[in-house]
């Protein structure tokens, strides 16, 4: 007489449970959790700058696309923390922001550098920092309004511009304060702008008559017309390389007449490969880093998320997050003799 097969209860359930669990493949098991954690919550991505610029553009870009390659297709929203460059946000962010993935932050290149060449103000260690990865590396360049007498680097060596910058650490200051101090730049600063769209308008209501440290590609993007009409001069590019559609803008290094002139300005100019960071804060569990620097990557890569880019005029680049890591403990092993000369730049 045959008999009903009868379902495993108590422990014999329990046992099969765990052997099923066990059996199953490491990364689906952990694909599972990240879907099950991200389900139904929200990503906020934190700007270090007012709406409207450059790194705002990059972050709202990405939000639009980003959820759908993390598990669980969670929401993405963008907020504006405007001031300083971001350096008061990253201190806030580095230790209050919730460390489960959830919270995002964007802010200027040139932050990572602020607590090896200043320091009183930053409380965050840019070792410790998590890097998703960047959107893009570009080269900056400093600009001129065309009414300017300075057109050109020769004109800048005799003649002040001056120019706008969104704080004290921000790289539209450090970057002509360095030029100042190696090439012999004559760059006027006037910092308090909240971020690169204000200063456009300071720039057309003869405010300021420059700005440094803007993008090749995001000048293109947030004022085409003034490319397209000569209505600003292009006059250095800040990077370790030249941005190849523009041969004819002389790049900063190759004008520093001593291998510690190239090595200070390499310091300054080198978070420009980095130039859209992203970035969580310190104790994010390294399976959760994992997932989403994997969705990172594949959002920078999907053809929708370029295309979008590209309708808005921006330049997009993968640099991962191990990229980023790599570069900073590179910038943070610079010989002594650089950075104290460079903190002296940028007082």
């Amino acid at each position: 007489m045959s008999q009903t097969p009868t379902r495993p209860t108590g422990a014999s359930s329990v046992g099969a449970l765990f052997l099923i669990a066990f059996l199953l493949p490491a990364h689906a098991v952990a694909q599972q959790s990240s879907a099950d954690f991200f389900r139904g919550k929200t990503i906020n991505i934190t700007v270090g700058f007012s709406a409207g610029g450059g790194y705002d553009l990059h972050a709202r870009v990405l939000a639009r696309h980003f959820g759908r390659h993390v598990p669980g297709e969670p929401a993405v929203v963008v907020k504006n923390q405007p001031g300083a460059g971001g350096l008061g946000m990253v201190n806030s962010f580095y230790s209050n922001a919730v460390k489960d993935g959830t919270e995002l932050a964007t802010f200027d290149r040139g932050i990572p550098l602020d607590p090896l060449l200043h320091g009183t103000q930053s409380r965050f260690d840019p070792l410790k920092l998590v890097w998703i990865g960047s959107a893009d590396n570009d080269a900056s360049t400093c600009i001129s309004w065309h009414s300017s007498p300075v057109k050109t680097i020769d004109d800048l060596m005799k003649q002040e511009l001056i120019v706008g910058g969104t704080g004290s650490t921000a790289n539209s200051v450090v970057f002509p304060r360095v030029l100042n101090t190696v090439l012999g730049t004559k760059f006027k600063v006037i910092s308090g702008y909240p971020g690169s769209a204000e200063a456009l308008i300071g720039m057309e209501r003869g405010e300021i008559h420059g700005f440094c440290g803007f993008g090749f590609a995001t000048l293109q993007s947030l004022r085409p017309d003034w490319v397209r009409d000569n209505l600003v001069n292009q006059l250095v590019q800040l990077a370790v390389k030249k941005n190849p559609d523009h041969p004819e803008v002389p790049l900063a290094l190759d004008l520093a007449k001593s291998d510690a002139d190239r090595q200070a300005i390499r310091l300054v100019v080198s978070p420009n490969l980095f130039a859209r960071p992203f970035a969580a804060p310190p104790g994010l569990p390294a399976a959760r880093l994992e997932e989403l620097r994997k969705a990172f990557d594949a959002t920078v890569r999907d053809p929708e998320y370029q295309a979008d880019a590209t309708e808005r005029g921006l330049h997009t680049e993968l640099v991962t997050g191990q990229e980023i890591e790599a570069l900073v403990r590179q910038l943070y092993e610079t010989p002594k003799e650089v950075v104290e000369r460079m903190k002296e730049a940028t007082k």
